[in-house]
């Protein structure tokens, strides 16, 4: 497992993003994204002011469909992620 750095909701969010989600709703402290390509992919961050919990990230993250080395990568300013149809 690679290890995940510390991170605010907000970069969690600037990251997907660009991976082709968006926000589609926003209820109090939590945000609704769902992905342009891959409407089967909805995910669901909490927007507070406090780091996010590895945990929490991680589930983000499985949501998304992303690896821990493709969000690394993308948080580093990498290419975004080809998603492929999943049959």
């Amino acid at each position: 497992m690679a290890t995940l750095p510390t991170l605010k909701p907000r970069e969690v969010l600037h990251v997907l993003l660009r991976t082709g989600f968006y926000i589609h709703h926003q209820r109090g402290s939590h945000a609704r994204l769902f992905h342009k390509e891959r409407p089967e992919l909805r995910v669901t961050i909490p927007i507070h002011s406090r780091d996010l919990p590895e945990k929490t990230l991680r589930r983000i993250l499985r949501q998304a469909d992303l690896t821990e080395k493709e969000f690394l990568k993308l948080f580093r300013g990498g290419t975004k992620p080809r998603y492929q149809q999943k049959t």
